[in-house]
């Protein structure tokens, strides 16, 4: 049956475009044998973009034998009754089954993943190694942009990381507690499968701690790292509220006694959230939480899961730390007991963290106190606008002479793409673009990745985190 699992159309690789993409080999200039493109964050929400996420699209996609016979049909059946017939690029195909074995032309260089880069910098290029396959690079565009998904999550995770790490080194002790302070929850909110995994690995680069385990397996099998991010028994609202409402006391003893080692987390809003922290937690459960700490047996960690975040966050600290004791850290702010935390995870993104850690400060409440979950805003709630993804042409070969490509719409110049063949330097501690060929090839910090169907590069998660850290972060864990 056309479509069935055993032969999904979306594993043809000739239908992973835009549909006007297969018209376009009868559209360049008469004597076109190379069409060169980049791939850019012209802008956005944060300066900086991590690059991040190409590599599982070339894996995934690219790699060995992507054309045959079978998919070349197939595409030409498909696009005969969608666009029109003898329009298909039926030949095309065919030269690169019979030539290249249904291997891709094309070289692809690019910036090395968790590179942190000003927007405005060309990140990776593309051009077609057999004259005759001009056409192809810019029909790979589509699904190569897609890039932008990953490199926007891990973007914004990182950015959410710089604020954490603020507020960390205004306000606590040390930064040890950063790994696991922003956690990945986006599973349910997210649009697939894939996309879950895609966006769950973007945001391991940054942290470790995740409950999304697709992301698990796609660190393992694109980025060889066997355990990428970690989890801890927690309550939902259906483990809490089955026990009724005057059994809520007896769910949160059954958490303490069926976890009794390590990390647990109990949601404490099914009812009321004041009652619970201060009477059923701060006095009913009191003398077992502190044996569990006191013991060294591990963490509760309490989560209001509604309201104004600032406005509950600060009233769950003041009710527990009359209950549990406060001490005063070094910097001067307050701190719960090491066995007794919060976490916040409904409505935290970037914005929300910064007015939530703000709140907390000028009360004088320690970052250390706080655990952080996101689902939605981390690896959702994000499109290829928020850093201004685009890919074009910039340089082509025409009847043998080089031609400098570009784009400069006098109705919005923010859409001004960069001319001729491109490199990547350093100047001044400083990432530059040259362009027009005026760079030094000598210089250029783009690698090529891709090959002729051939990966050149494969870069591990270990080695992309390290790329990637915060400068500060880096210099403390040198120091240790």
């Amino acid at each position: 049956m056309a479509g069935s699992p055993c032969n999904p159309c979306y594993d043809n690789f000739i239908l992973t475009t835009d549909s006007y993409k297969n018209t376009h080999y009868l559209q360049y200039p008469p004597g076109t044998t190379t069409v060169y493109s980049y791939f850019e964050s012209r802008g956005g929400k944060h300066p900086q973009t991590v690059f991040f996420g190409l590599q599982y699209i070339l894996k995934r996609y690219f790699l060995g034998k992507v054309v045959t016979l079978e998919k070349i049909e197939q595409a030409k059946a498909i696009f005969d009754v969608h666009v029109g017939p003898n329009i298909f690029n039926y030949e095309g195909w065919k030269y690169i089954l019979e030539k290249y074995d249904g291997h891709l032309p094309l070289r692809i260089k690019a910036v090395p993943e968790g590179t942190v880069m000003p927007t405005k910098n060309v990140l990776f290029t593309v051009e077609n190694t057999d004259p005759k396959c001009y056409w192809l690079t810019n029909f790979v565009e589509a699904v190569l942009v897609q890039t932008w998904y990953p490199m926007t999550v891990c973007s914004s995770s990182r950015a959410q990381k710089e604020v954490l790490v603020k507020y960390l080194d205004e306000t606590a002790d040390n930064l040890d507690s950063l790994p696991f302070k922003l956690n990945d929850f986006g599973f349910r909110g997210s649009t697939s499968v894939e996309s879950s995994s895609i966006g769950g690995v973007a945001h391991l680069v940054n942290f470790q701690g995740t409950d999304t385990l697709s992301a698990l397996v796609m660190a393992r099998e694109y980025y060889g790292c066997e355990m990428a991010g970690f989890s801890i028994p927690a309550a939902e609202h259906s483990t809490i509220t089955s026990w009724t409402k005057d059994g809520e006391a007896d769910a949160f003893r059954n958490m303490l006694a069926k976890f009794p080692k390590g990390i647990v987390s109990c949601v404490c809003d099914s009812y009321d959230l004041w009652n619970a922290c201060e009477h059923i937690w701060g006095e009913e459960l009191k003398e077992l939480v502190e044996l569990r700490g006191n013991s060294g047996a591990g963490i509760v960690v309490l989560r209001p899961d509604s309201g104004d975040p600032p406005t509950i966050l600060l009233r769950v600290l003041e009710i527990l730390g009359s209950k549990f004791g406060t001490v005063t850290n070094s910097k001067g702010y307050k701190l719960l007991p090491p066995y007794l935390r919060v976490i916040q995870a409904d409505s935290v993104s970037y914005d929300s963290l910064i007015t939530i850690l703000e709140h907390l400060k000028k009360n004088m409440w320690s970052a250390d106190n706080l655990i952080f979950g996101s689902g939605g805003g981390l690896i959702q709630r994000v499109d290829r606008d928020t850093q201004k993804c685009a890919y074009k042409c910039s340089y082509a070969v025409i009847n043998g002479k080089g031609v400098n490509v570009y784009k400069s719409p006098i109705t919005d110049l923010g859409k001004k793409s960069k001319r001729g063949s491109l490199t990547l330097e350093m100047e001044n501690e400083q990432f530059l673009t040259k362009e027009e060929g005026k760079g030094s090839p000598d210089k250029d910090l783009l690698v090529t990745v891709y090959e002729n169907g051939h990966l050149l590069k494969d870069y591990s998660l270990s080695e992309i985190r390290e790329r990637a850290e915060i400068p500060l972060v880096r210099e403390k864990n040198s120091k240790k």
